[in-house]
C-alpha cells in the first residue's frame, strides 16, 4: 500500500479541529509492516544540532522521519542538506506540523488529547509516517556515539516480531563553548526509546507530557551506557517547551529537576559543586561535541554513572 493509499483510509484518530490532513492513519492497519527501524524526530529550531545528530542516526537505522514544528532557523533545510551530504537523501522523510503545540506541564494537561495542539496528537501523527515494523523516538539534540551507531545497527534487524521495548541511557552534555562542556554522570537518565509499531504501542496523554503505551508482557531491553549524549547549550533556553518550572514535580519529573539544578549551578559558576558533573576540555582544533562523542566517552571506564540515586523516566 502506497502513502497515497494510506491517506485515503478512514482516520484512526480524527483531530478535534477537523483538519483532515492531520488525522492519524496507521499504516499497520491494512498490512504487515516490513522489517527495519525508523527513527522519528519531532524538531523545532534544531539547525545547530542536526549536523551532529543526523549523520550517525542515518548510519544506524533504515529510515529517518523529521517532523518540523514551526522552526524559524532553517531546520528542515539543514536536515535535507545533511542527509544529502552523507548520501542518505532517499532515506529521509521530511514533513511539517504547522500548529502550536502545548508546552509540557500545565498547558499539556489542559489540552484535549485529540487536539492538533496536543503533544499526544502531535506524536501520534508524527509516528503515523513510519513504514517499518519498529520505530524509535529520538530528540533533535541527541548525538549517537560510535558505540551507539553499532548497537542500533545490530539491533534493528533483531527486533522484528520480538515485541521488545528498548531503553537507552543518555548523558546530558552542557556546552559552555566550542572547547568546554560539562557531562552529567551523577544520575542515570534512562527512558524507553524503541518500540514496535502496532495498536498496543500508541501515545496517550499523561499529566505533564505524552506517554507511549506498551503491554506489560513486552520484554524490556536496556542498552549499555555511553550510547548517546544530549546537547544542552548554556546560551539557549533549554526549558522553553515547559509551561513553568513549577511543573517540575519531584515524583513525576525528577529528570527536569536535575537538569534545572545543573543549569543553575553552571550559570552561577558552581559546576564543580554538583555530584557527578564533570568538566571536559577538547584539544585545540577539535569541537567539544566531536571530542566527547568520538574520543572521551568511549575511553571512559564503565559503569559511567556512579551515583547515589538514579532517574528513570
Amino acid at each position: 500500500m502506497s502513502d497515497r493509499d494510506i491517506e485515503q483510509l478512514p482516520a484512526d484518530i480524527a483531530c478535534l479541529e477537523g483538519e483532515e490532513a492531520y488525522d492519524v492513519r496507521w499504516a499497520w492497519q491494512d498490512r504487515k509492516l516490513p522489517s527495519g527501524l525508523t527513527c522519528v524526530f519531532r524538531v523545532k529550531n534544531e539547525a545547530r544540532n542536526l549536523p551532529w545528530v543526523l549523520p550517525p542516526m542515518l548510519e544506524a537505522v533504515q529510515h529517518v522521519v523529521v517532523v518540523d514544528n514551526q522552526s524559524d532557523d532553517g531546520t528542515p533545510e539543514v536536515a535535507a542538506r545533511v542527509a544529502a551530504d552523507v548520501g542518505a537523501a532517499d532515506r529521509l522523510t521530511s514533513t511539517s506540523y504547522p500548529f502550536r503545540v502545548s508546552r509540557a506541564g500545565a498547558e499539556h494537561l489542559a489540552t484535549p488529547p485529540d487536539s492538533v495542539h496536543s503533544l499526544t496528537h502531535f506524536y501520534n501523527w508524527s509516528f503515523s509516517h513510519v513504514r517499518t515494523c519498529y520505530s524509535m523516538k529520538w530528540d533533535g539534540d541527541m548525538v549517537l556515539t560510535p558505540e551507539g551507531v553499532g548497537m542500533l545497527a545490530d539491533l534493528s534487524w533483531q527486533l522484528e516480531d520480538s515485541n521488545a521495548v528498548v531503553a537507552i541511557p543518555r548523558h546530558p552534555l552542557s556546552i559552555e563553548s566550542d572547547s568546554v562542556a560539562w557531562i552529567d554522570l551523577g544520575f542515570r537518565f534512562l527512558e524507553p526509546w524503541i518500540y514496535p509499531m502496532g495498536p498496543e504501542f500508541t501515545f496517550v496523554k499523561a499529566f505533564e507530557w505524552e506517554v507511549r503505551e506498551f503491554p506489560t508482557s513486552s520484554e524490556r531491553i536496556i542498552a549499555p551506557e555511553g550510547m548517546c549524549v544530549e546537547l544542552k547549550w548554556l546560551d539557549s533556553d533549554e526549558f522553553s517547551h515547559w509551561s513553568s518550572h513549577d511543573d517540575f514535580g519531584a515524583s513525576r519529573a525528577p529528570r527536569k529537576l536535575r537538569e534545572l539544578e545543573v543549569y543553575r549551578a553552571l550559570m552561577e559558576g558552581r559546576g564543580d559543586e554538583v555530584h557527578g558533573l564533570q568538566r571536559i576540555e577538547a584539544p585545540p582544533g577539535v569541537h567539544i561535541v566531536d571530542h566527547v562523542t568520538g574520543t572521551w566517552l568511549p575511553q571512559q571506564q564503565r559503569p559511567l554513572v556512579r551515583r547515589p540515586g538514579r532517574i528513570d523516566v
